[in-house]
């Protein structure tokens, strides 16, 4: 089910602009929470002179006053990230920088099956034995409490860089011994903007630093911004304040990146030609490096940013391709035996999906949760197999539900767990599955219109309104990403026909969108199987009316562009949802 809503902001903002293109844009920029003149001029003008001062983030100069220190008595330092593209940017920023003033800097990535998640102990042990003086962590550290505590017995500094949320006990955050902790969502860190990745934040301490050591303002800016603005995508973080501001710069950039590494992948991805948008990061470049860290080592895709040689570069893009073509297939297989196991059981009638499968790798648990998520649109955990007799997954969740919390409820039964609103890890051991399955269903206070797919539309438009210079003109809207998505308009009873299955896996519908006099292209990705449903359910043939091109009648809700198809360009609409009007 689907329920559809149009935006409606009260803002002065609304009613701003002179022509028919300029108020829709308006209208559409007080949807994204613009309410004064001021902000509005931030939002039209996302300038890097408009970044936080990073010297507002708590322990940031404590932090650089440590690293300065160990630099100046050539100390070694070795920074500890994280084995997706955030931790992986995170490292490569650091690095890159801090290596040229200390040579005697190296990095550790941690295996996500061998180590898990982020810094610990082992890795703390490993340092000491090697004779580091500094640990910096990126993309985290701050649950990591038993690792830094580990850290200050063998007398080794350190400086964590993270963005995730601190521990909470009995309601007051629980911070971990380091030795500065640099986190914008610690409750006394006065920085204004909580939400920037761990790369954003390594950027931002990047900066600071290579203002105390007398730098070329700017040059951090043209080294580093663009690997901060991939992991903003990539990450998944609000494309709203500095992190727009990161991304939108990041991105001229990164379209004329001197990187061997990036320059590579971008060939190997056929994207060479193309001006790289959020979606090419969040969908082609950021799942290649993901690749590394879930089947091989995420150290593949930071050697690829750190290649100097161009046969190296090559090779390693090539076997990051190879190793993300794997990911797929182990994705594809996982997602099929989970719907099998889902279906069978019903499992899709409970409030909260709980399935677990034995010998799924346990690096694709959450793109399978995610994936579930979506096809019932209902908070899912898919579960797999750990050590001794222990199973290990991943949980994804709609707006409506806390899966964190959730899962809290049920810690007796929890070997250990943790994440945020929408998403978290946990493992448990196997025996107590089906009482964890029971009782989180039990607990649940999720109703029955929660469940229901919320479609919000900025503005019903009428296809007359559609021209060049209205899309060209929303572009200042961009770059579009989580809370900033691109405008989603309305249209109501349209005739569809003309239908036509393209595609390698013939999952796309092109078709011809019309209202009045007025005729556009439309198009409509991989919801084929949802659609040609909907047209039974209403008296129709998908195959008749490929044959006959017939007209349907519909109500539709989407996005418009430019299709560029060598030197021509046309007007097309891309149908994101539909309702289907009864046959005549």
């Amino acid at each position: 089910m689907e329920k559809w809503l149009i935006k409606s902001a009260n803002s002065n903002i609304a009613s701003l602009g002179q022509s028919p293109n300029e108020k829709i844009l308006y209208r559409i920029i007080a949807n994204r929470g613009i309410e004064n003149e001021a902000d509005l001029e931030e939002f039209l003008n996302p300038s890097l002179t408009r970044l936080n001062d990073p010297s507002l983030m708590k322990d940031l100069e404590l932090g650089i006053d440590i690293l300065l220190h160990a630099i100046d008595q050539e100390k070694k330092i070795r920074i500890i990230g994280d084995y997706d593209v955030d931790g992986i940017m995170s490292t490569y920023i650091l690095y890159k920088f801090i290596s040229k003033e200390n040579p005697k800097t190296d990095y550790h990535l941690p295996h996500r099956i061998e180590d898990g998640y982020g810094i610990n102990a082992s890795m703390v042990d490993k340092a000491s034995a090697d004779g580091v003086d500094l640990i910096i962590t990126c993309d985290n550290g701050v649950s990591a409490f038993d690792a830094l505590e580990r850290a200050r017995e063998k007398n080794i500094e350190t400086i964590v860089l993270d963005h995730h949320e601190p521990k909470i006990e009995n309601g007051i955050q629980v911070l971990p011994p380091a030795t500065a902790l640099i986190n914008p969502k610690q409750e006394a860190c006065p920085y204004p903007f909580k939400g920037l990745c761990g790369a954003a934040i390594s950027y931002k301490f990047i900066e600071y630093l290579a203002g105390v050591l007398g730098y070329e303002e700017g040059e951090v800016v043209r080294d580093y911004l663009e690997y901060a603005a991939i992991a903003t995508v990539c990450d998944v973080m609000d494309l709203v304040g500095e992190n727009r501001i990161i991304v939108a710069n990041g991105l001229k950039l990164l379209n004329n990146t001197t990187n061997i590494g990036l320059k590579c992948l971008i060939k190997a991805s056929g994207l060479e030609e193309k001006t790289l948008e959020p979606y090419h990061l969040g969908f082609i470049i950021g799942p290649l490096f993901n690749a590394s860290g879930r089947l091989d080592s995420a150290t593949i895709g930071l050697d690829l940013l750190l290649a100097e040689n161009l046969n190296d570069a090559i090779e390693l893009a090539r076997r990051l391709q190879e190793l993300n073509q794997e990911r797929t297939k182990l994705t594809q297989e996982a997602l099929e035996l989970f719907i099998r196991d889902i279906e069978s059981n019903k499992y899709y009638e409970n409030d909260i999906i709980v399935s677990y499968l034995a010998g799924v790798h346990q690096s694709i648990a959450g793109i399978v949760a995610g994936r579930i998520k979506e096809k019932y649109n209902k908070p899912t955990i898919i579960l797999t197999d750990g050590d001794d007799n222990i199973i290990k997954g991943s949980a994804r969740s709609i707006d409506e539900y806390h899966i964190t919390d959730g899962i809290a409820r049920e810690k007796d039964l929890l070997l250990s767990f943790g994440g945020h609103k929408l998403a978290a890890g946990l493992s448990l051991k196997k025996k107590d599955l089906e009482e964890f399955r029971k009782r989180i269903n039990d607990h649940s206070t999720l109703k029955e219109e929660d469940f229901y797919r919320k479609v919000m539309i900025d503005l019903g438009l009428p296809l007359s309104f559609i021209n060049f210079d209205l899309i060209n003109l929303l572009d200042k809207i961009g770059p579009y990403g989580n809370e900033n998505p691109r405008p989603i308009f309305g249209g109501k009873d349209l005739s569809l026909g003309n239908f036509k299955i393209l595609g390698k896996n013939k999952n796309v519908l092109k078709m011809t969108v019309k209202e009045g006099d007025t005729s556009l292209d439309g198009i409509m990705f991989t919801r084929l199987d949802e659609f040609e449903s909907a047209l039974e359910e209403k008296g129709y043939s998908l195959a008749r009316l490929l044959v006959n091109g017939a007209d349907v009648k519909a109500d539709i809700v989407y996005s418009a562009n430019i299709n560029e198809w060598g030197s021509n360009k046309t007007l097309q609409l891309q149908i994101k949802n539909f309702r289907i009007k009864a046959g005549e």
